[in-house]
């Protein structure tokens, strides 16, 4: 069984999410995120723990930056969209249980204090920033870190704020270099 509980956007996502493991799950109802549902989420964070893990789409990152501000503390799971995408539709309903596991085996709670390990020279001279295909760089980077895709300053922010090592930025790049 998962320790934390896990918040979701929707019901299939749970059904998805029962699926693969075994946990507690909590369901936003979308954007509408209630005051309950807030209520829930931080009494969960307060006694297990909360994973979030919403669809890898703009809602999803509305959804996760809303219960961030509301509930510090919180770990973040990240589905590539490539794995949670199934006949053009985008969500964690789609995935499969081992892409499912995979996500949240790789979840990871920012940290208070960022260190400054990374910076934006370090990323532009490794190709994850200004070149032709460091998007599709940063994708891949990203979900092997379990950190998922960003823009490059988001990005650097992530590798930053989850206090990523340089020793696993640099064996999760290497994988595709």
């Amino acid at each position: 069984m998962i320790k934390e509980v896990i918040v979701v956007e929707g019901r299939d996502d749970v059904d998805a999410i029962k699926r693969a493991v075994d946990a507690e799950v909590i369901i936003t109802q979308g954007f509408s995120l209630s005051s309950n549902v807030i209520k829930r989420i931080r009494l969960a964070q307060k006694r297990k723990g909360v994973i979030i893990f919403t669809d890898p789409d703009h809602a999803g990152k509305m959804i996760r930056r809303r219960i961030k501000k509301a509930v510090p503390g919180c770990k973040d799971a990240y589905l590539s969209q490539d794995n949670a995408s199934k006949a053009g539709d985008i969500g964690i309903e789609n995935a499969s249980p081992d892409a499912i596991r995979e996500a949240l085996a790789k979840a990871k709670a920012d940290h208070q204090e960022a260190d400054q390990l990374f910076i934006k020279d370090d990323l532009v001279a490794l190709g994850l920033i200004g070149g032709s295909e460091s998007k599709e760089l940063r994708d891949k980077v990203g979900n092997e870190l379990g950190i998922g895709y960003a823009n490059g300053k988001q990005f650097l922010n992530r590798l930053n704020n989850y206090g990523i090592t340089r020793e696993e930025f640099i064996s999760a790049l290497e994988k595709f270099n």
